[in-house]
Formats: C-alpha cells, structure tokens, sequence
C-alpha cells in the first residue's frame, strides 16, 4: 500500500476574506476612549462681589486635596481683567469627578494672593461651596461633583 501525504498549500492572498478599513480603523479608535473621556464638560463660573476695577481676577481649579490652592499645581488657570460686581468664566475640557475651585482678586497684577503675615489674604478671594474659613482652606469643603457636559456654581469673593 503505497504512502500518501496530503501537503496543505497556503491560501493565496486574493482569496481571504477582504474587510472594509475604514470603520475597523473607527472602531479601533473608539475603543481606546473611556465613556469618562467621551463626556468631556465644562464647568460654568459666576463671580460675585468684586471690588473695584483694577487688576485681574484669578480662578485655579483643584481636582487632588494636596494641589489645593497651589496655583502652580492647578489643573487649569483662567486669568481675566477685573470688572466691579460680577464675572463669568469657564473651564472647559472636564471629566466627570470631584473638583474644588479658588478665585481671588489679584489687585497689583503680581499673580499671587497676598497675604498678611503669611496667613491673611490682603486681596479679596472666593472658593466653590462658599465655606466659612478659620485657619486655611480644605479640598474637602470647595470640593463638589462635576456631571455631565455642563455643571454651573456660583463663587462669592470675600474682602
């Protein structure tokens, strides 16, 4: 009985199954972005109580306790010209989480909250939630959640 062996040729190129590109490329890309990126929002600030006109007012968002009012270790910073009563601003580009927010007056322009003896603010300043403060300020009472694409708080500056 004479041996047989049975050689398996590869498939030729031209008879795999072709798929469209394009929405695998899409598809592809999709998968990559968690629903929290995909829902990206902003963040809506009303100023009140601003005094006088000069200088610029400050506003730093937090989203870490230990960043809290460490202007240099905000997430963002907006800086615009102070105008007397009230402001509005925006952060834009926020995933959903927990977020805490300073504003303050900056009267001489120096990009700083001044302070008198290193511990009382010279210049008026506000945080989210409004708090009451003795001694500094803590992430956990500015801190508040922000949902969807638009979510709207109201900061009053203290002098």
């Amino acid at each position: 009985m004479p041996l047989s062996i049975r050689i398996n040729r590869p498939r030729r190129r031209d008879s795999l199954p072709r798929l469209p590109i394009q929405p695998l490329l899409l598809a592809c890309m999709l998968a990559g972005q968690t629903p929290a990126q995909a829902a990206a929002g902003q963040l809506h600030i009303l100023v009140e109580g601003i005094q006088g006109a000069p200088g610029q007012l400050r506003a730093s968002l937090y989203r870490e306790p230990d960043s809290f009012r460490k202007e240099a270790r905000a997430l963002q910073t907006i800086t615009l010209p102070a105008r007397p009563d009230r402001a509005e601003l925006a952060f834009d580009g926020l995933n959903d989480g927990r977020y805490a927010v300073m504003v303050y007056h900056d009267t001489n322009d120096n990009q700083a909250l001044d302070l008198r003896f290193g511990m009382f603010p010279t210049e008026g300043y506000g945080l989210s939630n409004n708090p009451q403060v003795m001694g500094p300020p803590k992430f956990e009472d500015s801190a508040f959640e922000l949902k969807g694409p638009e979510t709207r708080i109201q900061i009053r500056l203290a002098y």
